[in-house]
């Protein structure tokens, strides 16, 4: 099987890959495509950032970062699933698990399309607070993008009409803030995916604090240098 040629009809005919989805062919070699392509791209920009902390952290973040993004899916989905089906949709389970993984592999390309960017600054600049507010601009704006044609995507095989309740509109929006905060959350839990400079390697670090805060105190001390 070419897991790859799925994953290039997804980046390259949306229309097509969609229009099948909603058919329902081939829904699982899909997801086992999508799978694999987005396994095997989240791995590859893990070792890049772990590679900042030495070999056992780019070791891990090769598994972490790809655990992350499908923890978050497996956690969330459902939660969309059962609401949608709740409120009028036809869909069965794996049309809306095939459509979840297209935002994962958009996001997977995304991020090994940054790789080199990444790669550029790992090797010129030693701030750690710099490498790690540039990720989460990287792993933001790549969210950004995955979300939002997961939204297109999915309203697009629902068939979401004027005539749909807006109550599934207004769900679907819900899980999309859901899905960003469990993910957020998941991915400060499962850290460290950088490692620190000033600490030994550690497998997880005690859970403590939020994602939202780390970042405030990044910025700080990337701006006043403390």
């Amino acid at each position: 099987m070419d897991h790859f040629s799925t994953l290039i009809l997804l980046l390259r005919d949306r229309t097509t890959f969609l229009e099948e989805v909603r058919e329902g062919k081939k829904i699982e070699s899909k997801i086992l495509s999508l799978l694999v392509v987005s396994s095997l791209f989240f791995a590859i920009y893990g070792a890049i950032i772990g590679s900042s902390s030495g070999w056992q952290q780019l070791l891990v973040s090769m598994v972490k970062l790809p655990a992350l993004y499908l923890l978050t899916l497996l956690i969330c989905l459902p939660t969309l699933y059962f609401f949608d089906i709740l409120f009028g949709s036809k869909a069965d389970f794996k049309q809306y698990a095939v459509l979840s993984l297209t935002t994962v592999s958009v996001i997977s390309v995304l991020l090994f399309s940054f790789a080199p960017v990444t790669l550029f600054f790992l090797v010129s600049i030693r701030s750690y607070h710099f490498f790690l507010l540039l990720n989460v601009a990287i792993f933001g704006l790549t969210g950004f993008i995955g979300v939002r044609l997961f939204y297109a995507g999915i309203r697009s095989v629902m068939d979401f009409t004027e005539d749909t309740p807006q109550i599934r509109n207004r769900l679907l929006l819900f899980w999309l803030t859901l899905y960003g905060l469990v993910g957020s959350q998941l991915g400060w839990t499962l850290r460290p995916f950088f490692g620190s400079p000033d600490q030994p390697f550690q497998l997880f670090r005690e859970v403590e604090g939020n994602f939202y805060s780390q970042v405030i105190r990044s910025i700080a001390a990337l701006l006043f240098g403390n």
